[in-house]
C-alpha cells in the first residue's frame, strides 16, 4: 500500500464523522475531491513560520537557509503554529546518525499551547529506528528510504496550535539538521478528532516474572496505534530463544487479567517459529542480529484498531525457552530465571508458581521444550491517540539511561 493510501486509511479510521450540523464536509474523502476548509503549509528553515508567500526569502531565494545546527544543550523549534491544523508528514535528516546521537537528540511535540509535551521521545526511536540502529525501511507510518533520513506519516490533528522542538542532549555539536513538516491549516474542529501521543521507556534489566510496560496506564478515550521495541538480550542466556513473551492489553477497567493477549513475541508481529529480519506495512523486524542477540521490531494496529473508552495499558512478558536439559544447566549455574511451562507435545504442562520455583531435576517432570521467565534490556515507543492534548505519563528518561551500553 502506498503512503497516500495509508494516510487516508488512517484518517478515515481516526477522524470519524467529519460532517458538521449542516452536512458540509470538513475533509476530502478522495484524492480528487476539493475542500476549501484546508490550506497547505510547509515548515522548514526556508520558511520557519510556514507563512503564505514567505518561503525561500534568504539569499534572494537562492537556497539561503536549507539547514541549521544545534549545539549541545540547545533546542531548535521546527514548528510553532498558533491555529488548528493537521500534521500529515514530518521529514528530517541530520548529519550525525550514530546510535549515541539518535538517542541523545530528543523530539517533543506540544498541542494547543500546553506546556507539557504529548510526545517526548529519543529522536531515532520516534522515527521507528529502535536501539539507534539505522536501517533502510518503509512501513505504513515511517520510512527511512536509504538509511539517511527520517519520515513520519502519522496524521496529527490539533485544535489551537502545535509546536515541535528538537533538543541536543549530547556532548557534541549537531552540525546539520534539515527538516520539512507538512501541515494542513484546519478551519473547523471536530470533537471526534484525537491528539497524537508517544511514550518512550527503557529498562536495562527487567525484573524476572514482572511484565515490561510498553505503555503504562493512560486515562481517557483513545486509540492504541502500536509500538516499536528494542531488545538487547542478557549474555547469561546466550544461545537461548528469547521471544516467548506475550503482549497484553488492558482495556477499560481490566485489572489482573487483560482483554487482549497474544501467544508470543514473534506471533504478535505476524511471523512464527522464531524471528528474522522482515518489513511489512504493519509488522516487521528491522534488526535480527543473532550473533549479538539484538532485536528491533514493530506492530501497528491499523487494520485491527484498538480503541478504549476510559483507560488503557499494554505490557509484554520476558519469557524465553529451550530444551529442558539445557534450561536445567542454566539453573545449575545460578542464572536468573523461573521455569514456566514444559511442552511435551502436544501437551503443555504449566509449572509456574508465584510462591516457589520448580526445580527441573524432579524426575516426575516430563522432557520437552521449557519456557522460562528471564531478564533482558527492553526499550520501546508506544504510539497512541487521546481525546486530550496532554497525558499523565512520566517524562522521558535521562540521556545517560538512553545511551547506556548502546550497541
Amino acid at each position: 500500500m502506498k503512503h497516500s493510501s495509508c494516510l487516508f486509511l488512517l484518517l478515515s479510521l481516526l477522524l470519524i464523522s467529519c460532517n458538521d450540523q449542516k452536512g458540509n464536509k470538513n475533509l476530502p474523502d478522495q484524492l480528487f475531491e476539493y475542500s476549501d476548509q484546508i490550506e497547505p503549509r510547509w515548515f522548514s528553515f526556508e520558511n520557519i513560520t510556514g507563512s503564505k508567500g514567505a518561503g525561500g526569502k534568504e539569499n534572494n531565494g537562492a537556497k539561503g537557509h536549507p539547514c541549521d545546527y544545534i549545539k549541545p544543550g540547545e533546542s531548535k523549534t521546527l514548528l510553532d503554529m498558533q491555529e488548528g491544523g493537521i500534521i500529515n508528514r514530518i521529514w528530517i535528516t541530520i548529519s550525525d546518525r550514530t546510535p549515541e546521537m539518535l538517542r541523545s537528540l530528543k523530539i517533543e511535540i506540544f498541542w494547543d499551547k500546553e506546556m507539557k509535551p504529548a510526545v517526548s521521545v529519543p529522536f531515532g526511536d520516534f522515527f521507528g529506528v529502535g536501539l539507534g540502529l539505522t536501517a533502510s525501511f518503509e512501513n505504513a507510518l515511517f520510512a527511512n528510504p536509504e538509511g539517511r533520513s527520517f519520515n513520519c506519516f502519522i496524521p496529527m490533528p490539533f485544535k489551537k496550535g502545535a509546536r515541535i522542538v528538537v533538543t541536543n542532549e549530547s556532548t557534541k555539536n549537531l552540525d546539520m539538521i534539515f527538516f520539512d513538516i507538512n501541515v494542513q491549516s484546519l478551519k473547523t474542529w471536530n470533537d471526534d478528532f484525537l491528539y497524537f501521543h508517544a511514550y518512550w521507556h527503557r529498562d536495562t534489566a527487567t525484573t524476572v516474572s514482572q511484565d515490561y510496560e510498553i505503555l503504562p496506564e493512560v486515562k481517557g478515550r483513545g486509540r492504541f496505534l502500536g509500538s516499536n521495541m528494542g531488545v538487547v538480550c542478557d549474555e547469561a542466556y546466550k544461545g537461548f530463544w528469547w521471544g516467548e513473551g506475550e503482549v497484553k492489553m488492558y482495556l477499560d477497567g481490566d485489572a489482573t487479567y487483560p482483554t487482549l493477549v497474544g501467544s508470543g513475541t514473534e506471533d504478535y508481529i505476524g511471523t512464527a517459529w522464531g524471528q528474522g529480519k522482515f518489513m511489512l506495512n504493519y509488522t516487521g523486524c528491522l534488526v535480527a542480529d543473532v550473533e549479538r542477540d539484538v532485536w528491533s521490531f514493530y506492530r501497528f494496529h491499523i487494520p485491527d484498531p484498538v480503541y478504549f473508552k476510559r483507560q488503557f495499558r499494554s505490557t509484554i512478558q520476558q519469557i524465553g525457552g529451550g530444551p529442558k536439559a539445557d534450561v536445567k544447566k542454566l539453573m545449575d549455574k545460578g542464572v536468573n530465571l523461573i521455569p514456566v511451562t514444559i511442552h511435551e507435545i502436544p501437551i503443555l504442562h504449566p509449572i509456574y508458581s508465584k510462591d516457589s520455583i520448580t526445580m527441573l531435576d524432579n524426575p516426575a517432570l516430563p522432557d520437552g521444550w521449557t519456557n522460562f521467565y528471564r531478564s533482558d534490556d527492553y526499550s520501546s515507543v508506544a504510539y497512541f491517540y487521546l481525546d486530550r492534548p496532554i497525558n499523565d505519563l512520566p517524562g522521558i528518561q535521562a540521556v545517560e539511561m538512553r545511551i547506556f551500553k548502546l550497541q
